[in-house]
């Protein structure tokens, strides 16, 4: 059972291990279970391109500690295709899939597309919809400017959905405004997105901000991933919470 000091779930967009930094992970195992032994979560994006059969879900979860937590990404087709109307088939098959993580799923991730209004209506309903599926957290990271506007804030409020807190923000027009007591952060790379590391001094920032949250279930996930950078800071931000040391 987590705590208020217990540190938020540290993790990465994916559980790839590169050759650089293999020296941080156990040597046996797949790369999910050397991962898990270091980090406490991880962030499933693959499940955004394409669906995996439940026994894989069943197989990842088998494969971690009791502790660790999955975040797994809806499906495009959900959100890109459908546009958040007319899904309750598409959840119904997504949710089959996801629940054979049992209570390692921590998270459900919707991103949005930035050309996706925020329409009050559609998104009551499509909220409603998913919440009758999960009832554990739920996190949205929109990118259309009207989804940082006072009705969608409201929203997401009464509806206990996680604004998701990007870096670099897209579409966001001022500061943070936060909808849930819990926070996810999705870090992409900053100014190159996907590629830029971070520096100390800006996880040392993030630290902070975390450990000001005094929420055991906040998130942090790293998806600079297409350089290797993701996993280094995933460690060194841990290191700085006072976990596992890199």
């Amino acid at each position: 059972m987590r705590t208020p000091s217990s540190p938020p779930y540290i993790g990465t967009a994916g559980w790839s291990i590169s050759s650089a930094a293999a020296s941080h992970f156990p040597h046996a195992g797949s790369h999910l279970q050397r991962y898990a032994q270091v980090l406490g979560c991880v962030e499933i994006n693959s499940s955004f391109y394409r669906p995996h059969q439940p026994a894989t879900y069943a197989r990842w979860a088998a494969s971690v500690p009791d502790t660790f937590r999955f975040s797994v990404k809806l499906p495009r087709s959900i959100t890109h295709e459908r546009r958040l109307r007319d899904c309750a088939a598409e959840l119904d098959r997504f949710a089959g899939e996801v629940m054979q993580l049992g209570n390692k799923l921590g998270c459900v991730l919707v991103q949005l597309p930035p050309s996706l209004r925020f329409e009050a209506d559609v998104a009551a309903e499509f909220f409603n919809t998913l919440r009758q599926r999960f009832d554990g957290m739920l996190a949205c990271e929109a990118r259309h400017p009207s989804w940082f506007a006072a009705g969608a804030t409201e929203l997401l409020t009464m509806q206990g959905i996680t604004r998701v807190r990007a870096d670099p923000p897209a579409g966001q027009p001022g500061p943070h405004v936060p909808t849930t007591a819990v926070a996810y952060f999705r870090l992409h790379g900053s100014p190159r997105i996907y590629y830029s590391d971070y520096s100390t001094e800006h996880l040392a920032a993030l630290a902070t901000q975390l450990a000001q949250s005094a929420h055991p279930d906040s998130w942090c996930i790293f998806d600079n991933t297409a350089a290797g950078a993701a996993l280094f800071n995933a460690l060194e931000l841990q290191c700085q919470l006072g976990g596992n040391s890199v």
